[in-house]
């Protein structure tokens, strides 16, 4: 399928790579994006498609955030009574925190390979991957202080527990730039390349290694330590063995990697189940 914001390919290895591709916009989120990006997430995941996905940019900036042509362009209404103009307005912001809470809701790694700038909206993105990435010249920025109002689709929720609270709400004060270099300090991000190229390239051998295992192992990590960060260990521990007393099979995947160990070769798994059904098929 043709998106008008990104390209979307899948390899081979079952490496999917997202890539924003108006850079002549800088890449900002604009009222087709927002229509588009959870459609794509959402097929490649109802379809098993992949088993990672890459998000990046083209042009000098991963992404400078909401485009601001969305809050003229009809998408939120403005009825003249205050209580249901006020409670349209908090469906909006509610549907653009679903799009971006997509991202970790789906079975398999989403990973950020971020260059240049990575802005406002684009930073509540990054935040809800699971691993983020930086070339030497990025920078990220909570930049809605500037703008007159707070981050409201995911930054200050997730950001927090990504660097700690106190840095956090610095940046969110300030609406400063933070390098890359203090991003790897900070541990927001995995690592730092030298330039956008070596990003990139980086980021795909780790998103390969990542999709060589079973792809039901690592949506089980990827559930459980989302479902760890927000909740106590002994809550999580009871999670987890709930989830392995159903999702654990000896004689599928471990059977798989053993059999390949033994034989020196790479593990074939099965792909997971598509979840698409009638219940949530496509309108």
């Amino acid at each position: 399928m043709t998106y008008k914001t990104f390209t979307l390919d899948i390899a081979d290895n079952k490496v999917a790579h997202l890539r924003f591709n108006r850079p002549d916009a800088y890449n900002s989120m604009n009222m087709d994006f927002w229509q588009e990006f959870p459609q794509a997430i959402r097929e490649l995941d109802q379809e098993s498609q992949c088993r990672v996905l890459v998000i990046s940019g083209e042009g000098k900036h991963f992404c400078s955030g909401m485009d601001l042509a969305v809050f003229s362009s009809g998408a939120i209404k403005r009825p003249k009574e205050a209580a249901r103009r006020n409670e349209h307005l908090r469906q909006v912001v509610q549907q653009l925190q679903s799009i971006i809470s997509s991202v970790e809701q789906v079975r398999f790694p989403v990973l950020a390979a971020i260059h240049g700038g990575c802005i406002g909206g684009a930073l509540d993105l990054a935040c809800a991957c699971d691993c983020r990435y930086m070339s030497a010249d990025a920078f990220v920025s909570v930049e809605e202080a500037k703008l007159g109002l707070a981050a409201d689709i995911g930054t200050l929720q997730r950001l927090p527990k990504l660097i700690g609270e106190g840095l956090a709400r610095e940046l969110a004060y300030t609406a400063r730039r933070m390098p890359a270099a203090e991003a790897m300090q900070a541990r927001l991000v995995n690592q730092v390349f030298d330039d956008a190229e070596s990003l990139l390239e980086g980021v795909m051998e780790i998103a390969e290694q990542m999709a060589k295992h079973s792809p039901m192992a690592i949506y089980g990590c990827k559930e459980n330590l989302n479902y760890s960060r927000d909740h106590s260990v002994e809550e999580s521990l009871r999670y987890q063995a709930t989830w392995q007393a159903g999702m654990f099979q000896p004689e599928g995947d471990m059977m798989q990697a053993f059999m390949a160990k033994g034989q020196k070769v790479d593990a074939e798994y099965k792909e997971l189940q598509p979840s698409a059904s009638k219940f949530n098929a496509k309108k």
